[in-house]
């Protein structure tokens, strides 16, 4: 039995250090397949899938819905099979970072992976990243770390008046703020590890930094953030202008990106960089930095870049006129190689009136029958259901009106997985007390859409 995808050259040898094997056997110029470990649908992946596709190579896209490994007679294979991985996982926003890093870890074991676990986990910890760089003499700003209320006040004897309390790991300046050293600050934010920074003053109206796109060594685009009105923070996620200034950036400021992101052992990088006090510090890293916003200020698509790094990683040459020409556009379209939901292609598309299901959230899968309803716009699943199986985070909420009754009932909403016919989809349900009726799952427009229903086929009870 094969690990690897018809038209995947398997490495000769384990690669867990991310370089080629020197003992390939197809040509330098033959297709390659270029994997995307992405679990979101975001249009930085989507760009670099179609890139590889321009690029004249095969992208594979790596989620949730297609990846599976096994250890058979002691080898350990692994679907589906790639020549190099692109690590684009957004541990930042993740319920489990270490559980995903995990994933990328087991293609770390075969092929060359761009952005390594390890260096994405060591970047991950915004102090721990301060440190390495601080450690290898590059310009970070001063920053104090504590995990408890009464080592955490001592901050005052190390920094100035000023502070920026952060997230030791979070994204997009969420849960930010400025503190002064005659005020109480704690240890955590919303739950979550904090640390305190030097808050760096600038003689500008509107706090502004610049964030440069770090690709193989070579700063690709940068661009500069200024801060909305009213705002210190610069992140585009909140609002704030950006400018190009690829063409005017210093030797010194593309020394430090390219250094910094050489230290933490990435491949692919956002580096935010400010001026003060007569000196350019690096205020962040991030291993999965969004480049919508570069794009727009800057007309320059990394992802060309990125693709064309991969190729060359798993041994390939490219054709850089032709990287430089598809860097002027971002094709965000969704590419063909996005994996369906089942791709068996066997699946029944007739579900009964009532239909065998089962349900799978965080902590089990439970088996059930379910009762479809033409009239239900969206798919509800039992409160006691819900709690079997583990259904959440609640990813929203939504207003119910009681049949026969104007009042309206507020359900929490949490995403779920549903086993229908052999074939499983994420469906956002709701949750509500269904103990007064027969079925513990309703099965709503939402699910019903792509099936044809057949009101006679019900399950045996």
């Amino acid at each position: 039995m094969s690990d690897t995808a018809p038209g995947h050259s398997r490495p000769s040898s384990s690669r867990g250090s991310g370089h080629a094997s020197d003992e390939r056997t197809d040509t330098v110029d033959s297709t390659r397949r270029i994997g995307v470990l992405s679990t979101h649908n975001s249009k930085e992946t989507k760009a670099i899938l179609n890139a590889v596709r321009a690029l004249g190579h095969d992208p594979v896209w790596i989620r949730d819905e297609n990846f599976s490994s096994w250890i058979e007679d002691g080898s350990v294979q692994y679907s589906p099979g790639v020549d190099v991985l692109v690590n684009r996982l957004l541990v930042t926003k993740s319920d489990q970072p270490l559980e995903d890093l995990q994933l990328a870890g087991l293609f770390a074991e075969k092929v060359p992976v761009l952005n390594p676990p390890a260096a994405v986990q060591s970047t991950l910890h915004k102090y721990r990243a301060g440190v390495r760089l601080a450690e290898a003499g590059l310009p970070v700003p001063d920053a104090f770390f504590g995990r408890a209320p009464r080592a955490f006040e001592d901050w005052r004897e190390y920094l100035s008046e000023r502070v920026a309390h952060k997230h030791t790991i979070g994204t997009n300046g969420r849960g930010m703020s400025i503190a002064s050293s005659d005020e109480p600050v704690n240890p955590r934010i919303d739950r979550g590890q904090a640390f305190v920074q030097e808050f760096l003053s600038t003689d500008e109206e509107r706090p502004s930094d610049l964030r440069l796109y770090v690709v193989g060594g070579r700063v690709v685009g940068a661009m500069r953030r200024r801060a909305p009105e009213g705002e210190w923070r610069t992140n585009v996620a909140l609002g704030g202008d950006v400018e190009d200034i690829t063409d005017e950036l210093s030797e010194r400021q593309r020394r430090i990106a390219v250094e910094a992101t050489d230290v933490l052992g990435l491949d692919i990088a956002g580096v935010d960089l400010m001026y003060s006090n007569g000196e350019w510090y690096v205020l962040e890293i991030n291993a999965t930095a969004g480049f919508k916003g570069l794009y727009e200020a800057t007309s320059i698509s990394p992802a060309p870049h990125i693709a064309a790094l991969a190729i060359e990683r798993a041994d390939a040459t490219v054709a850089h006129s032709r990287v430089s020409e598809l860097s002027s556009t971002l094709d965000d379209s969704v590419p063909g190689c996005k994996p369906p939901l089942d791709e068996r292609g066997s699946v029944d598309t007739v579900l009964g009136y009532t239909t065998r299901v089962t349900v799978s959230g965080n902590d089990a899968a439970v088996s059930t029958v379910a009762k479809a309803d033409t009239g239900a716009r969206r798919t509800s699943i039992d409160t006691e259901l819900a709690g079997q199986v583990g259904a959440g985070p609640m990813v929203g909420t939504t207003d119910v009106r009681s049949t026969g009754s104007k009042a309206t009932e507020t359900r929490p909403l949490v995403d779920i997985d549903i086993r229908l016919n052999s074939g499983w989809r994420t469906v956002t349900a709701s949750i509500t007390d269904r103990s007064d009726m027969q079925y513990s799952v309703l099965l709503g427009r939402d699910v019903l859409e792509a099936y044809t229903l057949d009101i006679s086929r019900r399950v045996e009870e």
